[in-house]
């Protein structure tokens, strides 16, 4: 649930007396006019200014500002100082687009606490007569925007000034650019508030970059990441383990034992089951790292940090784990990267018969192109069934296979795009998949999904969904759909989601992933056995309609 604002500024209150929440106001203030300037009036859009430098005369004219009076003068000089903004005709256009307004608050202009009416009007002036032309600082490649003509200060922390610069800069990206700013656990105005004097505290690179994973964790997305080796190797680790394990039912069940440089023995065992690491259970472990990794929900949080449950900088983990009905507690060693021998991996088949009668099929989509499905229908045509496994990430074969498989075309999906005349609105277009097809498959299908199947794959698992006689199995699906925006912030790389995506109806997946029809996990007995339960059920559904 969102946060009530009242509890953030008690919060900052505790937390962070050094700064007076009137110190906050002002920035806060100023990180909203300044990203509103950018996007919108029509002279700051097109480069004229170095904006960056206008950001940080503004901080430093803020520290002089002791009242409401002196901020509204300072905003006033600040816009009269950008050049007159006349009257765009074209924005009183009506477009014929079907607008999607949860994202659109610029309320925030007639907030009383910061500006007085003269800046308010002032401001509404560039709302309504701002930039609809090319801007400076954006792009749009087919239906993706990207970031441009930002200037890039490093990944080491140089100074609060240009922590503030990231700081603005990334929730602004977010205010205006992200389709699913709406549904935040922590409304985004919050999140500002909340992430000024934890920027204003930073003191050194690691600070920086976790203050930094920690802003890109609020987005809720699991599209969104920030890739830096300094948290990795020094809040994670660089040693771990060597096994392979799955997780189910809040713990880690061990399926393979690594062998190491050193011919070392390690005291773990195929079937053991991994249940508390340095003192913490794995539930409490994905906790700790949910601060820094973000996802759109609980399972998408355990897709992202399973792999670093045995990571240390330690040369041992204390392990505490199950093994024939006793509980153990072991001191394993750790080893780095390159002293553990992987073994490599066999190459899955693409697609092939898992019956003794040739019945049904199965496709692999992970590994399966666009030029092989000719020769996977022709293979796969006269089973009564195909099982499509999508517990993976697809290689762009929606369309072709949608030709293959469905009768007609339909509309699978609802995507948002932002209107880049009218920023932090987005507008609707439903999306057709398929042609009219009377060779269609006219078999049963059945897809296999988990909180693996994210974007292309629940996209793919839609489209699928179309098939007059299809079936959902499996779990939850990672629920993050929708074209990326990478980019880059304090040099390091990120991403967040560019384009809403939403089932034909208009209802949601974002956070929520594609529910399925028939609800299957996997459990420690089946891991331990070697099953596969999620194909087991599908097989069952198949064989008895149930």
């Amino acid at each position: 649930m969102r946060k009530i604002s009242i509890f953030i500024i008690l919060f900052l209150a505790l937390n962070f007396p050094a700064q007076s929440l009137f110190e906050i106001q002002k920035l806060e203030s100023l990180c909203k006019v300044w990203g509103f300037l950018k996007y919108y009036h029509p002279n700051v859009s097109k480069g004229t200014f170095n904006w960056d430098e206008q950001l940080f005369q503004k901080i430093d004219e803020l520290e002089k500002v002791n009242n409401k009076q002196q901020l509204n003068e300072l905003y006033s000089n600040w816009i009269e100082s950008l050049g007159a903004v006349n009257k765009c005709k074209d924005c009183l256009k009506k477009e014929n687009k079907v607008y999607f307004l949860k994202n659109f608050d610029l309320s925030w202009i007639n907030n009383q606490t910061y500006f007085e009416n003269n800046i308010s009007k002032k401001l509404q002036h560039i709302q309504n007569n701002r930039n609809i032309h090319e801007n400076h600082y954006f792009g749009k490649d087919g239906r993706k925007v990207f970031f441009r003509n930002e200037n890039s200060y490093g990944s080491k922390f140089i100074s609060k000034k240009i922590g503030l610069l990231e700081l603005f800069r990334y929730w602004n990206y977010i205010e205006y650019f992200f389709p699913y700013k709406y549904k935040t656990d922590q409304n985004w105005n919050d999140v500002l508030t909340e992430m000024i004097p934890k920027f204003l505290n930073i003191n050194s690179d690691k600070n920086y970059h976790l203050t930094l994973a920690e802003l890109v964790a609020k987005t809720d997305d699991s599209h969104a990441y920030l890739f830096s080796p300094l948290i990795s190797l020094n809040q994670y680790g660089k040693r771990k383990v060597p096994i392979e394990y799955s997780y189910a039912e809040g713990k880690l069940v061990i399926t393979k034992i690594l062998s190491t440089k050193f011919n070392e023995e390690n005291p773990l065992k195929v079937g053991d089951v991994i249940y508390d690491v340095n003192s913490l259970t794995i539930p409490q472990k994905i906790n700790a790292f949910g601060k820094y990794i973000p996802a759109s929900n609980t399972w998408g949080k355990i897709k992202k940090v399973k792999n670093l449950f045995l990571f240390s900088n330690n040369d041992s983990i204390n392990l505490k784990l199950e093994r024939d009905g006793q509980n153990l507690a072991l001191k394993v060693k750790t080893y780095l990267s390159k002293d553990i021998i992987s073994e490599k991996p066999i190459a899955p088949e693409k697609w092939k018969f898992i019956d003794s009668e040739n019945k049904i099929g199965y496709v692999n989509m992970g590994v399966i192109e666009k030029e092989d499905l000719g020769e996977m229908y022709k293979n796969l045509q006269s089973a009564e069934s195909i099982v499509f496994d999508l517990r993976n990430y697809p290689k762009k074969t929606i369309i072709p296979l949608s030709r293959i498989l469905l009768p007609e075309s339909t509309i699978y999906y609802e995507f948002n795009f932002p209107d880049t005349n009218y920023l932090s609105k987005f507008y609707s277009i439903k999306n057709h998949i398929g042609t009219k097809n009377l060779d269609y498959y006219k078999g049963n299908i059945v897809v296999l999904v988990d909180e693996n199947t994210q974007s292309q794959a629940e996209t793919t698992t839609m489209m699928l969904k179309q098939h007059p006689k299809a079936k959902i199995i499996g779990s939850n699906t990672s629920g993050a759909n929708g074209d990326i925006i990478s980019f880059r912030i304090a040099g390091l790389a990120t991403c967040f989601t560019g384009i809403g995506a939403y089932y034909p109806n208009g209802q949601e997946t974002q956070r929520i992933g594609i529910i399925p029809d028939i609800i299957i996990k996997p459990t420690i007995k089946g891991i331990k056995e070697g099953r596969d339960e999620v194909l087991e059920r599908a097989l069952e559904y198949l064989n008895t309609g149930l």
